[in-house]
């Protein structure tokens, strides 16, 4: 039996976990599949039933490291996987679709993304999209790594007022997309994707992070995750190799931050002033 936690609604009012798990560089060795599949369980046990991964991830390997940590409990969990650009095309997405489904072992996608934008043409994308929908192969459909104008683009197609989620480079230190990209989301009733929420580490040695840390009991990453958590239509993914590391991820639900220790980060961590290049890793 799976905990109830904070939840994000998409547009269709379906509400998924707002606290998911990522798979990034796992499934990349055979050794530690094993591993990370328990994280990845305990994570599901703890609440966080969104998991997102990609074909892209470990050539495969984290669709299967999910398929084993999801045995036994897949119709709890809404899992979210990605599809490279170049396989994007209207016959290239359903090949790569069923791909992802073997590796999976399952018979739907809860959330197929396009992972970043290449040459194959949206149109094409978006009805090989429509026809995986019709034919319950994924149950929803959005993007990755697109920008407001990517987003506009999208929509004018036929059937891409549909998209359910963007999912985007977004953290304390990496606050680009809240120019345009979050309100227009927000406006159209975009799920926000935030992807590596503690920034790979590099701002977690902020003081100003610290003290906050300190003042709630907590870890510096644990505030980061917070921050992130309080911002509305938003779901939070972050990777958790060990045990340890998802029940700290899990406790960043629990911290309520001040109206004081808001004011601080944006301080240490400025909103932005102006329109930037969306990030990208």
């Amino acid at each position: 039996m799976t905990e109830q936690l904070r939840t994000v609604t998409l547009r269709t009012g379906e509400r998924v976990p707002a606290l998911g798990q990522g798979t990034w560089h796992m499934g990349e060795n055979a050794r530690r599949a094993a591993e990370e599949a328990v994280a990845l369980r305990l994570g599901f046990e703890l609440g966080m039933r969104l998991i997102d991964t990609a074909e892209m991830y470990g050539s495969g390997g984290a669709e299967e490291v999910v398929a084993r940590a999801a045995e036994g409990v897949r119709d709890s969990l809404f899992i979210v996987s990605k599809v490279y650009p170049h396989n994007a095309s209207r016959r290239g997405v359903t090949a790569a679709c069923e791909r992802s489904l073997n590796r999976l072992e399952t018979d739907r996608i809860d959330l197929y993304l396009l992972h970043w934008r290449g040459s194959v043409p949206l149109v094409e994308t978006l009805e090989g999209f429509q026809r995986l929908q019709r034919d319950g192969k994924i149950r929803h459909y959005g993007v990755s790594n697109f920008d407001r104008a990517d987003m506009a683009e999208w929509v004018a197609l036929r059937g891409g007022e549909s998209v359910a989620a963007d999912q985007v480079l977004y953290n304390l230190s990496r606050r680009g997309p809240e120019w345009d990209l979050v309100p227009w989301c927000r406006e159209h009733k975009v799920a926000i994707m935030a992807y590596t929420p503690l920034g790979q580490g590099s701002m977690l040695g902020h003081p100003r992070l610290a003290e906050i840390a300190r003042r709630h009991s907590a870890t510096a990453a644990q505030i980061a995750l917070a921050w992130l958590l309080r911002q509305e239509g938003t779901i939070v993914i972050p990777k958790a190799s060990r045990a340890e590391h998802v029940r700290d991820n899990r406790a960043a639900l629990d911290i309520t931050l001040t109206e004081e220790d808001l004011a601080v980060l944006d301080h240490a961590f400025p909103p932005p002033k102006g329109k930037a290049a969306l990030g990208m890793l």
